[in-house]
């Protein structure tokens, strides 16, 4: 009886440590997914702060809410049953459909270079001024934009972990959509407070106080200024990036296979720091073809007389 008992908590325990081990597995594979979506996510926390500009303090957390409980709706109700049907039964179509995605990005990011060179800049109210109706219709463009974002996040996931058994694989894009939109919005709802924050401590009679508060609402703008940078840059080379290895895989290795050697050729020419120089050769060649491949999308859409908008 008692070799029966130690024989069952045996069997108990070996399925104990291979539970832990296939959450370690999801964990980690989570994370690989996550990193390869950061172009996305830096963009979609530098976007999401516009649509709460000009709200009252106390209806900023509650849109903000709203909005993240929206994107996490996008991505568990719409997208991952999609993408994992498309991965089950269309593993051939993942690198196309990836491909537009990152043809999208190089667009977006080559278009806030335009906007920029241009000097356009949108100077008008926010929806949230506009009425009492307002409000909602500001939440719904929000949803609308952020879908678009959480689309190319759950498919380049879904593209680091297409090997995976399809539990694994569902398993991992739920963790990866939960944990994006927490980081994204925990992110976004720190720095639409920032400001709250530092006028509250500038009110305190404590001098030091005051410095920090009066730093954080002077470093708003700056830091808002920062994200939209870093995220018009990674849009680029994680899209260029995309590109680069999506016509590799389709058979077309030229390209890639010039910037892997480069790459290379960097890494082992200098000591120490050759694997940062070589990521930083990459880096720079994706956001190149990103940024090419962008204005050509761009100018399509908004130079040429058949694709301008009016």
């Amino acid at each position: 009886m008692s070799g029966g008992l130690f024989a069952l908590l045996d069997d108990v325990a070996a399925l104990a440590r291979m539970a832990a081990a296939s959450v370690d597995d999801i964990g980690a594979a989570a994370g690989r997914a996550s990193v390869k979506a950061a172009g996305v996510v830096v963009d979609d926390t530098a976007v999401t702060p516009q649509y709460v500009r000009g709200v009252t303090a106390d209806r900023e957390f509650p849109i903000v809410k709203r909005i993240a409980i929206g994107s996490l709706r996008n991505k568990l109700l719409f997208i991952l049953p999609a993408a994992l049907l498309l991965s089950q039964f269309l593993p051939w179509a993942l690198t196309p459909l990836l491909m537009l995605g990152g043809t999208y990005l190089c667009y977006e990011g080559a278009e806030k270079v335009w906007g920029t060179l241009r000097g356009h800049h949108d100077h008008d109210e926010p929806a949230a001024l506009e009425g009492p109706d307002a409000e909602k219709t500001v939440v719904s463009g929000a949803i609308r934009t952020d879908f678009i974002l959480s689309a190319e996040i759950m498919v380049i996931a879904l593209n680091e972990v297409a090997e995976e058994p399809f539990v694994s694989r569902a398993l991992i894009l739920v963790v990866v959509a939960i944990a994006i939109t927490l980081l994204v919005y925990g992110v976004v709802a720190a720095i639409v407070k920032m400001d709250d924050a530092g006028l509250a401590l500038a009110q305190r009679p404590s001098a030091g106080a005051q410095k920090v508060g009066r730093g954080l609402v002077h470093a708003m703008p700056r830091l808002l200024a920062v994200i939209s940078v870093v995220g018009t840059a990674a849009m680029l080379w994680v899209g260029g990036h995309i590109l680069l290895v999506g016509v590799d895989d389709l058979g077309w290795h030229a390209p890639y296979d010039l910037v892997h050697h480069a790459e290379e050729a960097v890494h082992h020419a200098v000591e120490g720091v050759g694997a940062v120089l070589a990521w930083l050769v990459n880096t720079g060649a994706s956001a190149v073809v990103g940024l090419a491949v962008g204005a050509v999308v761009v100018a399509v859409m908004h130079v040429l007389p058949f694709g301008k908008k009016h």
